[in-house]
Parts: C-alpha cells; sequence; structure tokens
C-alpha cells in the first residue's frame, strides 16, 4: 500500500532529518508551499528550516544577529503550526512543537546563557510516511556540502 504523500514533503524530511541542509529543506519546501496556495502548515515548516539555517550559519554584527533572524522564523513558525498541532502531515506535530518552543526560549536567552547550535528531528508517526522516506533516503543523494545558493524558485531566476 502506498501513501499519497507530496514528494516534495518527503524531499524536506529527508534533507531535514538526514542531511541536516536546512537551506535545500526550505528550498523544496516552499515549492510545494507555493503549490498548494500557500498553505500555513508547509510555511511553517519551512520556516523551522529557515531559522535552524540562520543560527547555525548567520553571524552577529551590526549588521545582521542571527538570533534575532533566527527567533523571528521560530515564533512565526509556531503560530503557524498550532492549528496542526495533533500529527498533522504524518508526523509528531505535538513533540516538533515542543521542540521549536523550547528553542524559541533558549534563543531569547542566548546572550546570558549561549549554547552551541543542535539540530531538530522531525518523528515520523506515519509507517506509509516513513516507508516513503526510507525509500527516497535510496533515491535522493546526500547535499554534502550543503547548498549555499537558490537553485529553485524564484530568487533563482534572479541570479
Amino acid at each position: 500500500m502506498k501513501a499519497n504523500f507530496e514528494p516534495l514533503y518527503v524531499a524536506y524530511l529527508v534533507y531535514f532529518n538526514r542531511d541536516r541542509d536546512y537551506f535545500e529543506c526550505h528550498e523544496v519546501l516552499e515549492e510545494l508551499w507555493l503549490e498548494k496556495q500557500r498553505e500555513p502548515v508547509y510555511q511553517g515548516l519551512l520556516q523551522i528550516a529557515v531559522a535552524l539555517f540562520h543560527f547555525r550559519n548567520g553571524t552577529v554584527n551590526h549588521m545582521y544577529n542571527k538570533i534575532d533572524g533566527a527567533v523571528k522564523m521560530m515564533k512565526s513558525s509556531y503560530r503557524k503550526l498550532l492549528p496542526y498541532q495533533h500529527h498533522a502531515l504524518g508526523i509528531n506535530m505535538e513533540k516538533l512543537m515542543a521542540d521549536v518552543q523550547q528553542y524559541i526560549e533558549q534563543l531569547e536567552h542566548y546572550q546570558e546563557q549561549p549554547f552551541d547550535f543542535y539540530d531538530l528531528n522531525i518523528e515520523i508517526t506515519d509507517p506509509l510516511l516513513q516507508n516513503e522516506v526510507d525509500q527516497a533516503y535510496q533515491t535522493i543523494q546526500p547535499n554534502l556540502p550543503m547548498r549555499l545558493g537558490y537553485e529553485r524558485g524564484p530568487k533563482s531566476k534572479e541570479l
């Protein structure tokens, strides 16, 4: 039996959980988000990846503060995902929301209590989705090194 999960969503989970390539997560899920008339659940998930990307790769200077960018994205993702907090899309959304909330709290106190970047995991609860992700692990080549520029979507056309 095969589930009908969107291939871009499956790819997002591969890049998020296996590769930790949060830039590529954003790229593939933004494409799906646009296809799905900007459905908030997809925007919330892609914003988590954006927040992690900012925190891991950003800097803190007068031009840009990676902490501020990560907090902004995490808070926005939390608000967007709140209506979907019970096992939506075959994942443990409740756990993900708790993890995001904890990250927000830590980031808000980063100046007083700095901490090293750490990855989040998205727990898959639907066995059919897990099967699709496992199959995608075989076909989606790992993105190493991480992509540092836009390769999909409208921003890629501007370059």
